[in-house]
């Protein structure tokens, strides 16, 4: 699907600069060429930039452009008409606000694409917590025509209660790491609450869920 945005965006927008963002290059590698694939159904020759190794150029100007997953390489682009992020969960915070400013100019689109994996970071608290802004789409591997019921539940089997439900049933789960479950300790907060700084000012408006 993410092939597909990136494929449909470039080509009904002229000179549009489409990002592809995932944890590693590989990653992001193989989601352009996914990309590239069905350029080649459409009868578009494949051909890069000739700066990035993961690129494609468009007749009409525009760019699919894979990213790594690293801070420091990812910066220096802008005006992106959208920005696909893949494997989201897995991606770092940094790698994630490094990459916001490319949509400042162009007020462009994000997609966040993944399993999930923790309940902590920012794919998750886009998806717990984001609010209306954020569309959500949720889609569990028992609602997949092509994967057998059968092969499910070996996969139940030998993944366990752990990483069945995480890897094919679209749920995050508690890191382990803490005394209590996340949903308690959300449970417990009060958010209506005035926060005072060291000064006694509110400063509830300065914190985000």
């Amino acid at each position: 699907m993410g092939a597909a945005k990136a494929v449909y965006r470039a080509m009904t927008q002229a000179k549009s600069l489409v990002l592809v963002a995932s944890p590693t290059d590989r990653q992001s590698a193989e989601l352009v060429n996914k990309a590239a694939e069905m350029m080649g159904r459409l009868g578009i020759r494949r051909r890069g930039d000739g700066h990035n190794a993961a690129s494609l150029v468009f007749p009409n100007g525009s760019r699919i452009v894979g990213l790594p997953g690293m801070e420091h390489t990812v910066r220096g682009f802008s005006g992106a008409s959208l920005l696909l992020i893949d494997e989201a969960s897995r991606v770092p915070d940094r790698v994630y606000k490094a990459l916001l400013p490319v949509l400042a100019r162009s007020d462009g689109d994000l997609w966040l694409m993944s399993t999930p994996w923790y309940k902590q970071g920012f794919f998750y608290e886009a998806w717990a917590h984001g609010g209306p802004d954020w569309m959500r789409m949720r889609v569990p591997a028992t609602e997949c025509a092509w994967i057998s019921k059968r092969y499910l539940e070996e996969r139940r089997e030998d993944l366990g209660p752990v990483w069945f439900p995480r890897e094919f049933m679209c749920e995050f789960m508690d890191s382990g790491s803490g005394v209590f479950e996340r949903e308690l300790i959300e449970a417990a907060l009060d958010y209506s609450i005035a926060v005072l700084d060291v000064d006694g000012l509110d400063v509830n408006g300065g914190i985000r869920r």
